[in-house]
Order: structure tokens, then sequence, then C-alpha cells
């Protein structure tokens, strides 16, 4: 009896852990959500345009970009462009995590809408594969509620923060994901492809667009590969 018991604990060591870190992510996403609600009306946008955005896109990063280029009398158009070609690093996060989102067409399309940078590096940081699924779906519900009262709060009122970078929070997701992805860098080949790619984003970054040097950055993956050891698998 002792042994089922303990068995039926064992996936769920980490859980409380988690949801501490996930939460505190979540509670900084909600402030960021506030500015972006705040920073839309404050440029004279309708307030129902960021909450439809926050809610169909869900994508921080795209929303921003896409909010400035119409404000700026961008057009429409090339400013959802913009946001496809920043939201197109969820091909190789899709492959990198997609075990995590389930069978079944409902799950992975609503798992699918929840990808974002932080719930693929929570999921990432995860070994066991039921923990694996644990940390997306906590992490992509807690973070699409966050978000989106934060935005709902910020079109309503919270034109005191629509300057998240005098706060420092303009660091806190890069330091999130950060120390999620120091474990994979155990392995040589894993370090290779992180140096390659940062460096490839660095000396893009100041001649492209938003969005380019990330995906230029995945040439790291290739500098892997090519070093990659043979093994008795490859030579069949």
């Amino acid at each position: 009896m002792r042994s089922i018991q303990r068995t039926r604990r064992l996936p769920f060591p980490q859980v409380p852990g988690l949801a501490r870190d996930i939460a505190l992510v979540c509670a900084a996403d909600a402030v960021v959500g506030v500015s972006f609600g705040a920073l839309s009306v404050g440029l004279g946008l309708p307030p129902w345009l960021p909450v439809l955005l926050s809610v169909v896109v869900f994508a921080g990063a795209a929303q921003f970009l896409f909010v400035g280029l119409v404000a700026a009398g961008g057009n429409p158009l090339a400013a959802v462009a913009a946001g496809l070609l920043v939201n197109t690093r969820h091909l190789p996060f899709g492959f990198a995590v997609g075990d995590a989102l389930g069978a079944g067409w409902p799950r992975r399309i609503a798992g699918s809408h929840l990808m974002v940078d932080e719930t693929v590096a929570f999921t990432l940081a995860q070994r066991d594969p039921l923990h694996r699924r644990t940390a997306y779906w906590l992490c992509g519900t807690g973070l699409f509620a966050s978000w989106n009262a934060g935005v709902l709060l910020g079109v309503y009122g919270g034109h005191a923060l629509r300057d998240t970078d005098a706060l420092g929070l303009d660091a806190a997701f890069p330091a999130v994901l950060v120390a999620l992805l120091l474990p994979s860098l155990r392995t040589a080949g894993t370090r290779r492809a992180a140096l390659t790619g940062a460096l490839v984003a660095l000396a893009t970054a100041p001649f492209l667009p938003a969005g380019l040097p990330v995906l230029l950055a995945l040439a790291g993956v290739a500098a892997a590969e090519r070093r990659r050891p043979a093994t008795p698998e490859d030579n069949r």
C-alpha cells in the first residue's frame, strides 16, 4: 500500500515550486499587459482594439509592434505582416514542445494559441512527459488570463504604467528565459548552437527589422548538427 501511495505522488513532486515560479511570471506579465492597454489607448486607438488583439493574437511582442506601426500611420496590412514575421519563431517552438499539447485537434489548436516564449521555456525545463504537459498548460493558461486581465485594466485605468522599462520589467522576461534554459547548456552541441545563434542575432539586430535576427539565430542549430558526432544509427 505504501509503495502505491509513493508511486501516485511521484509524478508531481515539482508542481508546488513550478506553480510558484509561473505565478511570479504571470504577475509580471499582467503588469506589462497594463502597460500595453494604457499605451494603446494613449496613442488614440479605440479601447476594443487592444482587448481584441490580446484575446485573438496573444503575443506581446507582435501586439506592441502592431499597435506602434498603426499608431504611427502605417498600413494595417503591413503591421499584420510584421507581426506574423515576429511570430514565425513559433514554428520551431511547435516541434520542440508539440508532445506537451496532447492528442486531438481541439487540444492542439487551443495549445498552439497558448504557445509563447515563457510557456515554451518552462516546458523545455521539464524532463518527465507529465511534468512537461503540466508546465505547458499551467503556464499557458495562467499567462493568457493574467495578460488579458492586465490589458483590460490598462485600457480603463492603467495610464500610470505606460512605461514598464522605467520599472525594470523589460528585463524580467529575458531573465526568466535565460534561467530556464541554462540547464540545457550542459552539452557541447547545445552550447555551440546557443553561442552561434546569439552572435548572429547580435550582429544583425542593428541592421534588420524586428524578428529577423531571431529567425537568423536558428543558424545555430545547423552549426550544432554539422559538428554532431556520427552514431551507429547514422551509418545504417
